[in-house]
């Protein structure tokens, strides 16, 4: 075989290589089961043309290796975990999707279609809200396909996400558009933000995605506006959520709702939404204190918390898989230890996008995304949420990387 056929093929494994990740990107928002068959095709296509020194020389940074190492702590986890083998790999499993960051690091530095995955992911979204809005509009569609939270796929709170992530997308590319006068561009970014703003308003809150709202539009403000036209666009977001909250009941009602269930927690134990929560982090609190250095092992979530709710009623009977905080999900398991690699990872892929540009951006709202929710859940071991910030990440950063090493060069050339 000769080096030109070599070549060539490498290019065409490449190609594929990038409908498949602009195919996951789209499929993200809409079905798992789609996501998961596309994310194992990627995979295999990247070890179809696999490079040893571009990985060696990518897990050697904190940005591309950190994740390996965390991967690398829940592999070892399984070594001292007190619950059986399925438990075991039923928790390492959560971990495994964190070893495509580096693989995606790689490819995008390679192709110049990262910018088609971040257009995938957002007109992805798009259809969603426009055939979510069509079917509600029509009572015999809707009473066969809206679901409880008026979504027609996932939940509430997923949905709310999407939307947030890709809003925020948008209003760097809006704020772009302005500078050039593109007020057809505007007017069309403005319009799907407003409703996905509704959507979420008036439809389907989820109350994770209204926490980390404010957090990306100050680091949005900071990052890409002026001062007077950041004072502008945070008043205007004050103006906005006073208009939500005055105007929207159900905004109004999911919100409240967390307080009060709050509160008849701490007066009676009552087991509900807020009270479980607030439950789990108080016994997560002790599962951490009884094993700090290194933690119960690999899996050992869902037996801690199982005995820990024998003979217990209210919310200190409930039990969980999942104690709804990612530090906690870490260290419960691995310790103290997995989590500074967590948080060190966290602040690797930070400062990876502390740059200019659009990648920049994405990557950094993708992570502060993650980061605040998982505050609230266990966002990165969450199919959804975990793959958003693997696809994310990987594509972003290693645009990114692509964009330094080609200033890189430049400045080397004579």
């Amino acid at each position: 075989m000769t080096m030109a056929t070599v070549s060539t093929d490498r290019v065409k494994l490449i190609g594929v290589a990038d409908v498949l990740a602009i195919a996951l990107a789209a499929s993200l928002p809409w079905s798992t089961s789609a996501a998961s068959v596309l994310a194992g095709m990627w995979a295999v296509t990247l070890i179809a043309m696999f490079d040893v020194r571009a990985l060696r020389e990518t897990v050697m940074t904190p940005a591309g290796g950190l994740p390996v190492l965390l991967v690398l702590f829940g592999v070892a986890g399984m070594a001292w975990g007190d619950v059986s083998l399925a438990e075991k790999w039923n928790g390492i499993g959560s971990f495994f999707k964190l070893l495509a960051i580096p693989l995606f690091f790689i490819h995008f530095q390679r192709s110049e279609r990262g910018y088609y995955v971040f257009v995938a992911y957002a007109l992805s979204c798009l259809a969603l809200l426009v055939v979510t809005t069509v079917i509600m509009l029509i009572p015999p569609l809707a009473a066969g396909l809206v679901k409880f939270d008026n979504v027609i796929v996932r939940n509430a709170a997923s949905q709310s996400g999407e939307f947030v992530l890709c809003m925020f997308g948008l209003l760097y590319v809006a704020a772009d558009r302005i500078e050039r006068r593109h007020w057809r561009w505007v007017a069309a970014i403005a319009l799907f933000t407003v409703g996905m703003l509704v959507s979420m308003f008036f439809l389907s809150t989820g109350r994770t995605a209204l926490v980390t709202m404010p957090v990306l539009l100050v680091l949005f403000a900071a990052r890409r506006l002026s001062r007077r036209s950041a004072a502008m666009v945070l008043a205007a977001a004050v103006a906005l959520a006073a208009i939500g909250w005055f105007s929207a009941p159900y905004l109004r009602e999911r919100t409240v709702q967390a307080w009060t269930d709050a509160e008849a927690y701490f007066a009676t134990d009552a087991q509900n939404s807020s009270g479980e929560r607030l439950e789990f982090y108080r016994k997560s609190l002790r599962f951490v204190g009884e094993a700090p250095l290194f933690g119960h092992g690999t899996g050992s979530i869902h037996k801690l918390f199982i005995a820990s709710s024998e003979g217990k009623t209210g919310a200190e009977g409930s039990a969980t898989t999942n104690p709804h905080n990612q530090t906690f999900a870490v260290a419960i398991q691995i310790g103290l230890v997995g989590a500074a690699v967590l948080w060190a990872m966290w602040i690797a892929h930070l400062l990876l996008f502390r740059g200019p540009g659009l990648a920049a951006w994405v990557g950094l709202a993708v992570v502060a995304q993650n980061i605040v929710g998982s505050l609230l859940n266990s966002h990165l071991f969450d199919f959804l949420q975990g793959w958003i910030y693997v696809v994310g990440v990987g594509v972003a950063g290693g645009m990114v990387l692509r964009q330094r090493a080609a200033v890189h060069r430049k400045i080397a050339a004579p």
